[in-house]
């Protein structure tokens, strides 16, 4: 049951963020693509290279949660999701606290907490690809 339960947590997780990164990169599942992602950060103060930036976190949102939820290099697609998610709490969420009801950072270390204690534990035994 534990490895179903891992699997469970690694394909919410690492397909919730693919989406995420589909969204910056490509516009999908209602985002914005990565000209008006880059848009966005540079109005919260991310310059210069607002659009470099959004490719930069769409790609570790999509490859973070595609090695998350395949089971393949978990530690380093948990490492990609922590990075994306400390700068979330740095850029946006930090300076409103804590409590998601003030758009504070409580689910963003939420998340930091699952990935990386799937990485400490391991995938489980239900991966892509065994050994890797």
């Amino acid at each position: 049951m534990a490895d179903i339960g891992l699997l469970i947590i690694r394909l919410v997780i690492g397909l919730t963020f693919v989406g995420h990164g589909a969204q910056k990169l490509f516009g999908w599942f209602g985002g914005t693509g990565i000209s008006k992602t880059g848009e966005w950060l540079e109005s919260i103060g991310i310059k210069p290279g607002g659009t470099i930036w959004a490719i930069l976190a769409g790609l570790f949102e999509l490859v973070g949660g595609l090695l998350f939820a395949a089971g393949v290099f978990t530690p380093i697609g948990a490492g990609l999701i922590v990075i994306i998610m400390i700068d979330a709490i740095l850029s946006v969420h930090g300076r409103n606290g804590y409590w998601l009801t003030n758009n504070g950072f409580e689910y963003n270390f939420v998340l930091i907490a699952v990935v990386v204690g799937v990485a400490m534990i391991g995938p489980g035994e239900y991966v892509l690809f065994q050994n890797l």
